[in-house]
């Protein structure tokens, strides 16, 4: 009784088997879709290990195969653990904006150093101060196009109410009759140097607030690299001061490694704004000078017409008020 239970069969044994290796194989599948980045020899090595599993099943017919339990399996990676990335690019960003912000401290409270481009940063200032200029000119011009269309609106609106007096006062028809014209004619003239002006404050807004922003914005990038730049030169600068040893010469080469990675950011960042600043300022010279010809044509255009309307219109008054069937006779005259 004891040899039965100790020796199992040939059967049981069989079975046992076929178990252990259909589960083996269903693990390493259910592994290897769970895995994306597991090495493809996994894999293949599953594949392999099915013909000689079935070799092994035909020699347990024969031979008597002792059952063995299935023991953890060790499946190899790419040893990248995205939490310990994450948590590396967190700890450099820490060190990064620690640097920054004490550069940034010590720069205003006049104890640190800092580089300046003796070309490009002039070149910024003056572009700052003509954007608020040009930013000044378009609200005035925009504010005198406002003003001008609620100007020609009560012109318009004065001179119906002339030709409506013009119609019921018989006696007084030319003189309502021309301030009438006159009202009209500037309020229509009025509209086109409204709308000329419209196009000119649309124009400065799209250099100032498209353009020029983004320049600017470029101007800022280029701030930050210059101070990312700073923080790590005064860092290499202060570990050169001290002593050198086998605890600092690491350190030392580690700082000289990110400073020279911080140098070539800074000088591409650089010179990228430097030729965007050059281009600006040609497009600025030709939006300005055709915008400004404009206006000033529109202008000049408005005045001169208006001149000429009124000084045309001044003269027929003058022909019809000289005429002497105009005058009707007074009633003292009359009795």
């Amino acid at each position: 009784m004891l040899n039965l239970v100790s020796q199992p069969s040939e059967l049981s044994v069989g079975l046992v088997t076929k178990d252990l290796i259909f589960s083996t194989c269903v693990f390493l599948q259910d592994a290897n879709i769970y895995c994306n980045h597991t090495d493809d020899s996994l894999t293949s090595g599953a594949a392999e290990a099915t013909p000689e599993a079935a070799t092994e099943m035909e020699q347990t017919k024969d031979l008597p195969v002792t059952p063995q339990k299935p023991g953890p399996m060790v499946v190899q990676g790419n040893n990248k653990n995205p939490a310990s990335e994450k948590l590396e690019r967190v700890r450099k960003w820490s060190i990064a904006t620690y640097k920054c912000t004490r550069q940034a401290l010590s720069e205003k409270l006049g104890r640190g150093s800092r580089t300046v481009d003796l070309d490009l940063e002039p070149r910024l200032e003056l572009l700052k101060d003509d954007r608020q200029r040009y930013d000044n000119v378009t609200k005035l011009a925009q504010t005198l196009a406002n003003q001008l269309a609620q100007f020609s609106v009560t012109q318009k609106t004065l001179g119906d109410a002339f030709s409506d007096l013009s119609v019921k006062t018989p006696t007084l028809h030319v003189e309502f009759g021309v301030n009438a014209e006159a009202q009209k004619f500037l309020s229509k003239s009025g509209e086109s140097l409204t709308a000329a002006i419209n196009t000119f404050t649309s124009d400065m807004n799209t250099l100032i607030n498209k353009t020029i922003e983004d320049t600017m914005i470029n101007a800022k990038q280029y701030e930050a690299a210059r101070m990312e730049y700073d923080a790590y030169r005064v860092d290499l600068e202060e570990l050169n001061l001290g002593p050198r040893d086998a605890i600092t010469l690491p350190k030392l080469e580690l700082a000289q490694k990110d400073f020279q990675t911080q140098r070539e950011r800074y000088q591409s960042v650089r010179d990228g704004l430097s030729v965007k600043v050059k281009l600006l300022q040609e497009n600025k010279v030709k939006v300005l000078h055709k915008q400004l010809w404009l206006l000033h044509s529109a202008v000049a255009a408005h005045s001169l017409s208006c001149q000429n309307f009124l000084e045309q219109n001044m003269r027929q008054a003058g022909e019809r008020l000289n005429d002497p069937s105009v005058d009707a006779s007074s009633w003292l005259e009359e009795s």
